[in-house]
């Protein structure tokens, strides 16, 4: 399966487990922004945004990024993860509920979601979803 990792990250929780997650694929993770490919090429995406505002993707990179692809994840494996400092996880299930609506399949049937700073087990369980694409 052709894998991509592509994240946002403003602290540098979603970061750390971005680098789990291409680690556990066998790619290498990018940024929004420096992601170039076209997402119609790839089988399978993991994507990381972190909870931001009112519990929402970020919205100056990440989700105009996102919206832009939504559109193009129909047959696709999806795996979404990000981390979060407040609030109950509102925004990963919104965002979930936008990638099945997309005819997505949904990688574990959930986000991947942790509060603040991932703990190393927390980094295991990312690598072994993502490795599960490869």
């Amino acid at each position: 399966m052709k894998t991509a990792v592509i994240y946002w990250s403003g602290t540098g929780n979603t970061e750390a487990l971005a680098k789990a997650a291409a680690e556990g694929a066998g790619v290498t993770a990018q940024t929004v922004s420096e992601f170039s490919g076209d997402v119609s090429e790839y089988d399978a995406l993991v994507l990381g945004c972190p909870a931001m505002g009112a519990e929402v993707l970020e919205e100056e990179e990440f989700e105009p990024f996102f919206t832009g692809i939504e559109g193009k994840l129909s047959g696709k494996k999806v795996l979404l993860f990000g981390s979060y400092g407040w609030g109950d996880g509102e925004w990963m299930r919104n965002w979930q509920e936008r990638v099945t609506a997309a005819g997505a399949e949904l990688v574990g049937g959930e986000g991947f979601i942790v509060n603040d700073a991932p703990s190393d087990d927390d980094l295991a369980k990312i690598k072994a979803l993502a490795a599960g694409l490869a």
